[in-house]
């Protein structure tokens, strides 16, 4: 398998194939109560529902040292995460991608791959594993919390530990809502147009829901713009993980055999997802069904991985932990910004 590649994040030993249903009834009931009350906490607060999820899952992770958690733990963090990811294509057409134009597309694919590189080539400035970085980045290239779960399924824990892929997890959350606070508020002091500033927003937000509100916050013009340019860098998903997938299987860095690529099926699935969407135009409740369906499991698989993080690992993260989310949130703001400027 690619790079593992997906056997990773494991909390039981005992073989898939040898367990019964009841097995995986703990854990999953334990990550549905507490999802349902991170939603709770989002609506009745207006807060931003990852982070609630995260704080939850944290608050809760003692109870991943019950074995009878377990199973459900691992179904929760990875099968609802790849099927949450397949879902989310259903918000995405190839329409889309051609009302956005040639320009700004082009802009956003170089904005992405520049926000990856800088962060992991400033990653030995800050003493830190280029893996983590490549995290990082890629999260904060794409959207957020549902990229970094994507691409932690290909980079597994044996490269990032589940301490540091939750604190990237909280970083990235904790960035992403200052940004949807913030970014607005520069956009007007800088004299941005509706579309100008719709485009920096939702090029430079990482979570989908919060890129939105940051552009409807400026204008419902800006909004708009935004929702487009932030879908879009949500389509760029697939390709980020095949290129990802493509340097992990080369093999070279750790000095392994080479080991031949073979897509996720999750990938395969979000880009039939796409060419589905694209080629018949599906039902608005279809795709609201879709569209909240891939929320409800992306926010199982956040609660789920947050439960299973060691607290006292995450503490003995240092400040310098911090330093590739910072740059890559820094470098996806100036290319943004000036990608905005051009148009």
């Amino acid at each position: 398998m690619a790079a593992d590649l997906y056997g990773e994040m494991q909390l039981e030993t005992r073989p898939p194939a040898t367990r019964r249903w009841r097995d995986y009834l703990p854990g999953v009931l334990v990550t549905a109560i507490a999802a349902l009350a991170a939603a709770w906490l989002a609506d009745h607060y207006a807060a931003p529902l990852v982070l609630m999820g995260l704080l939850i899952g944290l608050a809760l992770s003692f109870l991943s040292q019950d074995r009878r958690t377990h199973a459900g733990l691992d179904l929760m963090s990875q099968t609802a995460l790849r099927i949450g990811i397949v879902l989310v294509g259903a918000r995405i057409t190839a329409a889309q991608l051609a009302e956005l134009g040639p320009l700004p597309f082009a802009l956003l694919a170089a904005i992405m791959v520049a926000v990856i590189v800088v962060t992991v080539a400033s990653a030995r400035l800050f003493a830190q594993d280029r893996h983590a970085a490549l995290l990082a980045g890629g999260a904060t290239a794409i959207c957020g919390a549902s990229a970094a779960l994507a691409l932690y399924s290909l980079i597994g824990d044996k490269r990032v530990d589940q301490a540091r892929f939750t604190l990237t997890l909280v970083g990235i959350t904790v960035a992403s809502a200052l940004a949807m606070t913030l970014y607005p508020v520069l956009a007007a002091e800088l004299g941005l147009t509706d579309a100008q500033a719709g485009f920096l927003i939702g090029a430079s937000i990482h979570d989908v829901a919060q890129a939105i509100g940051g552009g409807f916050s400026f204008s419902p013009q800006a909004g708009e713009v935004a929702t487009i340019v932030k879908l879009t860098r949500v389509a760029l998903l697939a390709p980020m993980l095949i290129l990802v997938a493509m340097w992990l299987a080369r093999g070279g860095e750790t000095g392994r055999a080479r080991i031949p690529l073979r897509l996720p099926w999750f990938i395969l699935g979000f880009l039939a997802v796409v060419a589905v969407n694209s080629l018949v135009a599906l039902p608005v409740r279809v795709q609201d069904a879709a569209g909240t369906a891939a929320q409800a499991l992306l926010l199982l698989a956040i609660v789920a991985t947050a439960m299973k993080a060691q607290l006292h690992l995450l503490l003995d993260q240092g400040w310098r932990s911090f330093a590739p989310i910072v740059v890559a949130t820094v470098t996806s703001f100036l290319l943004s910004l000036g990608a905005a400027l051009l148009l």
